[in-house]
């Protein structure tokens, strides 16, 4: 969805409804998809949100000021992607220290969530759409921890000052545009299924139109509530026993006939939750056009990192076993079978480190990455589903096929300093659980879908499988890349599943074909993930030469419904400027902004 900046309507404390009223707003701030200058960037899908993250850098906060100013304001304007009711991963480059560094924000499941917790009384997996539209799928936010812990360890401003312009936004409103028309219209059956949420996003029972204003009073009064006590307000406080009331007895709608599944989230989840700082993966890639680089990523329970980076350790194996090559399709073909052989140690072995053993330093070993190298030919396409790790079999093997809510939301911002965020957050599905938490204005997630309801491979460990205050596996690949110490790049996207490959995707044409970052931002877009169906793929991909040619070669790709991603992304140039990079398409477009633009 694209905010719009709108005329300033009178805030009151606490209204039922969401305020939806013809627009007689000032001019939006430009959306804009690649801008280059000095002095801090900042990336995202959403024009307020990119100009609210701006203003912080403008009155002297640093890179991270600005990434939780930048993803509070999406909470507003991209409510059905991201929020203060689900989790997400921050990644951050320190550069007094030269290091990175993580924040885990997932969400977790209940103390009291079972290992058969999505299995009917039948013992069968229950059906999807049942788990996602239910309370059964919410994990305990992540959120508001992160933010608070990402400030306390390296921001400038207080949690107060941070969300301000977030909050403002939400008093004042932004006009409704396309996106947020047709994501509201998509949802609205499932909306409409919960009173609360039928008020805020459904007012009068209508969609809100292309360029009304819309307003969330109480989004603006739960930021106001975090401003004034902090994080413990939700993870204890007022506004945690509010998700816990509305988990426990979600407000379904007169009318509503079907069973909406109940979950079992209680106070001391809450009280219990904590946002880890975890250690960064990490793996040195030796790249054709930028020379050695150091990708850091996030670790598990995300998979972002360790299966983007082995994907990148493969494709340099293999430039020791065939010698380096320019040819478009042989690179192309490269880089599907590193990430098909990467996806297929990502299904079976990466899950929540905390809970059980993920190999992630070997997966991540430049030795492993040669022994999955040793199965790819330069002309032949490996039998899909590639086994995991284990030698140079190359027989298919039955493997999980991963399920992941498309949504989700990516930032990036950089300041002066050359500090640099890369924060991925998300709430699920589109709408997340489709439940607003009554009179706080904001969506609670459905992120416990992405367990596995059993076993995926029967008769192996699945190290994915529901259980008591565990992180279920991510996608997200929040990304920073070093050159000989200092910040080169930052990139990340939405998508589940599909993220992998739409990093991986940037990364190599990047730096393995040094394409542009405006151009590899854009570029058609390709997913494998080591599925028996073949690679998903954007139509312009399929239909494109090289899409061709790696048909024939055997690869085979499966249109996308739609497009794949929605990235978001900065470059430090050689001469000491930032180019900051958004979708131009993607999502009806992006928004990338710089403090001291070139043509200013």
């Amino acid at each position: 969805m694209r905010g719009r900046s709108a005329a300033a309507v009178v805030f009151s404390a606490v209204v039922s409804t969401a305020l939806v009223s013809p627009a007689h707003a000032e001019a939006p701030p430009d959306r804009e998809p690649v801008a280059t200058g000095f002095g801090g960037a900042v990336s995202s899908v959403d024009p307020d949100a990119t100009a609210v993250g701006l203003d912080v850098l403008r009155r002297g906060g640093n890179a991270v000021d600005a990434a939780v100013a930048t993803a509070a304001a999406l909470g507003v304007t991209e409510p059905y992607s991201a929020g203060v009711g689900g989790g997400g991963f921050f990644v951050r480059y320190d550069a007094r220290t030269g290091t990175v560094s993580t924040i885990d924000g997932r969400e977790t499941a209940p103390a009291a969530m079972t290992r058969d917790a999505f299995l009917g009384p039948d013992g069968e997996p229950r059906p999807f759409d049942e788990l996602v539209n239910s309370t059964l799928s919410v994990g305990v936010p992540g959120t508001p921890a992160t933010w608070q812990a990402a400030l306390a360890e390296a921001g400038t401003m207080t949690l107060a000052q941070a969300l301000s312009g977030a909050r403002s936004l939400a008093e004042r409103g932004f006009v409704v545009d396309q996106e947020f028309h047709d994501q509201t219209a998509e949802n609205a059956e499932r909306f409409a299924d919960f009173s609360s949420t039928a008020d805020l996003f459904l007012p009068d029972g209508q969609v809100p139109a292309v360029g009304s204003v819309f307003t969330n009073p109480e989004l603006a009064h739960t930021y106001q509530v975090l401003a004034e006590q902090g994080a413990g307000a939700f993870y204890g406080g007022e506004l945690g026993r509010a998700v816990v009331d509305t988990v426990a007895a979600p407000p379904v709608a007169d009318g509503v006939t079907r069973d909406v599944l109940r979950g079992g989230m209680t106070l001391q989840d809450l009280l219990d939750y904590r946002a880890l700082e975890r250690r960064p993966t990490h793996v040195v890639h030796d790249s054709t056009a930028a020379g050695e680089v150091d990708v850091y990523s996030m670790a598990p329970p995300s998979s972002g990192g360790t299966t983007v980076g082995e994907a990148l350790n493969v494709l340099d194996a293999l430039d020791e076993k065939f010698g380096e090559t320019t040819d478009p399709v042989q690179s192309e073909h490269r880089k599907l079978e590193a990430a098909a052989l990467a996806f297929a140690d990502r299904n079976r072995y990466v899950g929540d480190p905390d809970v059980q053993d993920v190999p992630w330093h070997r997966l991540l070993s430049p030795w492993y990455a040669a022994e999955r190298a040793c199965l790819v030919s330069q002309d032949e396409v490996l039998p899909r589903p590639v086994a995991p790790g284990t030698g140079c079999s190359t027989t298919p093997v039955e493997t999980p096929e991963p399920v992941e809510g498309p949504s989700t939301t990516h930032l990036v911002t950089a300041d002066a300093a050359g500090n640099v965020v890369s924060y991925t957050l998300t709430i699920e599905q589109t709408g997340g659980s489709g439940i607003v938490v009554p009179g706080r204005g904001f969506l609670l997630n459905n992120e416990l879908t992405d367990f596995n309801a059993e076993p995926a491979v029967e008769g192996q460990p699945d190290p994915n499988l529901p259980g008591p205050g565990k992180r279920p596996r991510s996608s997200m690949s929040p990304t920073i890349v070093l050159k000989d110490g200092r910040p080169l790049l930052a990139a990340g996207s939405p998508g589940g599943a599909t993220i992998i490959g739409t990093v991986l995707g940037i990364l190599v044409d990047r730096l393995e074909r040094g394409v542009p970052l405006p151009e590899a931002v854009a570029a058609p877009r390709v997913s494998e993930q080591n599925g028996a169906a073949g690679a998903s793929a954007e139509q312009a991909y399929v239909d494109s030469e090289r899409g061709q040619a790696l048909a024939a070669m055997g690869h085979v790709l499966t249109p996308a419904e739609g497009e794949i991603g929605a990235a978001a992304a900065l470059e430090f140039l050689p001469d000491g400027r930032i180019q900051a990079v958004a979708e131009p398409e993607r999502r009806g477009g992006g928004a990338a902004g710089v403090v001291h633009p070139d043509d200013k």
